[in-house]
């Protein structure tokens, strides 16, 4: 073969990897615009339907009265709002999302989570119903194939083997009993969600899980539509259908995508990618059998109870989850780009700063002095004397409205309303 010829296959083979380059760069540009779409579409969604289902939670009934103290509001709110996340979500999977048999049985699981949440918000059903649900959802999306089959360690795969079903079923149903359990404050677990979707988002790209990228940027949007009307105060709550919905997806797409990282340790990324509620689920369950009572028993021992405890206020609480939440998400991809060293550094500065935040503010003096709290003036200690006797009220009474005073009554509190105005205009011209 002649030297020209040579040159002209060499030329012919350069040209045909610079087309196969630009095709991969045309297919990856694709995948991520179809990713943005797909993540605004659901936002769109979520907000625009929000208002809707606020409206049929008050036709249905799905309202929330506070009733006890472990309710950090005042005023009757409507729940139910996870309807407008999980129908914004499910349509966005089917719009631009190529659904596979996992796909398909997690939207299977997640429709029968929805349901029992549907009927638990309106109707408060017991734990063991809702429980026996969220086993039937795990199992259907195990059926589908999706089970953490293995574990990476140090080096080493890890082959669950027998374990492997029960232990992804423990999981699943485990994550969505945790996201529900941290549903206490305004924007709290819809809020976490959206932190961990983003880290989870991070993770996946960075491992080359591009589909699995793609339903996570769905779930982020549809709870960033959301938030606006759930953040403090919130207009509605996510309710136990959007709390074990997002714990319930947020579990399934960690099987699927986290859990096959060639990481120093698999397992802990996702535990620091969703470590607010699965620790505060831990050391909920924990507090409850040691004094004796049962694990799923409600109480006010959870963080966001303990933070308002100490003085913060809800948005405070909220805050400081958040941050908490995305150190951590930050320290899950510091260890997926293999600095194992800056992650560890993250995560100890954290708990220091933590622990000296405690110290401070359990000192009344050096609570005020941080300049994190101000101290209470008159104006607000007579508003929190009113919106205590308002949670009293409430609570001592069955009914979702109070019981509405005589015409008599009415009367005369507009006579003395009227009086007590024409008596302080008399005193000012008096003077």
């Amino acid at each position: 073969m002649s030297d020209t010829a040579i040159k002209k296959k060499k030329g012919l083979i350069k040209t045909m990897e610079n087309l196969i380059d630009i095709n991969l760069g045309d297919i990856h540009l694709l995948g991520l615009l179809n990713g943005v779409v797909a993540f605004i579409f659901a936002a769109l969604m979520a907000f625009v339907t929000t208002p809707i289902v606020r409206v049929i939670a008050h036709k249905i009934g799905a309202v929330d009265v506070p009733k006890d103290n472990r309710r950090m509001h005042k005023v009757p709110i409507p729940r139910l709002g996870g309807l407008a996340i999980a129908f914004s979500f499910i349509l966005s999977v089917f719009l631009f999302y190529d659904v596979s048999n996992a796909t398909l049985g997690m939207i299977i699981g997640a429709l029968i989570i929805i349901l029992i949440g549907i009927i638990d918000d309106v109707y408060r059903i017991g734990s063991l119903l809702k429980f026996i649900a969220q086993l039937a959802a795990a199992g259907v999306v195990v059926w589908q194939g999706v089970v953490v089959q293995q574990i990476h360690i140090f080096g080493e795969w890890i082959h669950l083997g027998y374990f492997a079903i029960p232990l992804t079923i423990l999981w699943i149903v485990g994550l969505t009993n945790a996201v529900n359990l941290i549903d206490g404050l305004d924007g709290l677990s819809c809020g976490i969600s959206t932190i961990s979707a983003v880290s989870l988002l991070m993770v996946t790209i960075l491992i080359g899980e591009f589909r699995i990228a793609l339903l996570i940027a769905i779930l982020a949007g549809a709870c960033l539509g959301f938030l606006p009307f759930n953040k403090n105060p919130a207009k509605i709550f996510v309710g136990d259908t959007g709390a074990m919905f997002l714990g319930f997806v947020l579990a399934v797409v960690s099987i699927q995508g986290v859990f096959k990282v060639h990481a120093v340790v698999t397992f802990v990324i996702p535990f620091l990618i969703l470590g607010v509620p699965i620790f505060d689920t831990m050391f909920a369950m924990l507090r409850r059998l040691l004094t004796g009572r049962s694990p799923f028993s409600p109480d006010r021992g959870h963080l966001h109870h303990r933070l308002i405890d100490m003085g913060f206020n809800q948005k405070q609480s909220v805050r400081i989850l958040y941050a908490v939440s995305a150190l951590l998400g930050i320290s899950s991809v510091m260890l997926i780009m293999r600095h194992v060293v800056f992650a560890v550094v993250i995560i100890a500065i954290s708990l220091a700063i933590s622990v000296v935040t405690w110290i401070i503010f359990r000192d009344k003096k050096m609570k005020y002095e941080s300049g994190l709290m101000d101290k209470p003036n008159e104006n607000e200690r007579e508003n929190d004397t009113e919106s205590d006797d308002i949670l009293q009220l409430n609570a001592a009474s069955d009914e979702n409205a109070l019981p509405e005073p005589s015409e008599t009554d009415n009367k005369s509190e507009i006579k003395e309303g009227t009086d007590g105005r024409f008596g302080q205009k008399q005193a000012k011209q008096a003077k």
